[in-house]
């Protein structure tokens, strides 16, 4: 068992932690809204801390779970100088690559490993401790790290050096794209063709159209319901950051810049907060229209 500090307790973070305490690590929580912090201590055994560098001063292992760039930056200026030498900094968020080699230098120029983490399943991949992840950084980093990291994890991958795991990430959230669009086209064109999505749901999903986001989500698309799971104003700073790294590299990704605008078009239905199964109903609007 380690002690571990688990700084944002959004909507993953906080089974996250909690999963932690779960497997025996001693825990400390910090959240920039402190009374998260206080929730958080108030179901789970483990300190809440009101600052940062109070709850990582002791840490063998500090994982952050924050929301972009610039937050990533912020919490980590303030960790790297108070972590102890030999501790291993993780970073959960989805981040650029850029940003992660970045905070592998700084955290090696103190003695302190990093990994960049990105973590895939969803809120509830967090609350079922079913989540995959995605790691770039040193091997003997990811072997200390690990163990920890499996308190919520189903499937924990060391994809290469560091911004590895972002990377990785972006493949993720690129593929995801397409695959919801041609879902939601799909299950929009078997409406409009008069079938019973039911029915052709059990016809299609035996067979290569088979997907997780299928399996799970073709119900609440044909119903309407999207007040729940990975929000599309996620999404969109996801696709951002592949686009980014896209200009960078010199790939191509014309369907993920597509979708990218149908998240936008949904942004402007007022459903920034909808989950991303949303777009069908970018689709059932127009025929309002």
């Amino acid at each position: 068992m380690a002690n571990v500090a688990f700084l944002g307790l959004g909507v993953m973070g906080f089974p996250m932690a909690g999963h932690l305490s779960k497997a025996g690590h001693a825990v400390s929580v910090w959240n920039r809204t402190a009374a998260k912090a206080q929730d958080w201590s108030g179901q789970y055994h483990g300190q809440a801390c009101d600052s940062v560098d109070i709850a990582v001063a002791d840490a063998d292992c500090v994982l952050m779970c924050l929301g972009d760039d610039p937050d990533v930056r912020a919490v980590a200026e303030i960790a790297l100088p108070v972590m102890k030498t030999g501790a291993v900094l993780v970073d959960h968020t989805t981040a650029s690559a850029e940003l992660a080699r970045q905070l592998d230098e700084a955290a090696n120029a103190r003695q302190i490993g990093f990994l960049d983490a990105p973590v895939s399943g969803g809120q509830a991949g967090a609350e079922n401790g079913q989540l995959s992840i995605m790691c770039g950084g040193d091997e003997g980093v990811f072997a200390k790290a690990e163990p920890i990291m499996e308190a919520y994890a189903k499937a924990i991958v060391h994809a290469g050096p560091a911004g590895a795991g972002q990377l990785t990430k972006m493949v993720n959230q690129i593929c995801i794209a397409g695959l919801v669009q041609g879902l939601a086209e799909g299950l929009h064109f078997a409406k409009k063709a008069g079938l019973d999505p039911e029915t052709v749901i059990s016809a299609v999903s035996k067979g290569a159209a088979q997907s997780w986001q299928m399996e799970n989500r073709w119900r609440t698309m044909v119903d309407g319901d999207f007040d729940f799971g990975f929000a599309v104003n996620w999404m969109r700073k996801d696709l951002r950051i592949a686009l980014d790294e896209a200009r960078s590299n010199g790939a191509r990704l014309p369907a993920a810049a597509l979708v990218d605008q149908f998240y936008a078009e949904i942004e402007a239905m007022g459903g920034g907060r909808w989950d991303t199964s949303s777009l069908i109903a970018r689709l059932e609007n127009a025929d309002r229209n």
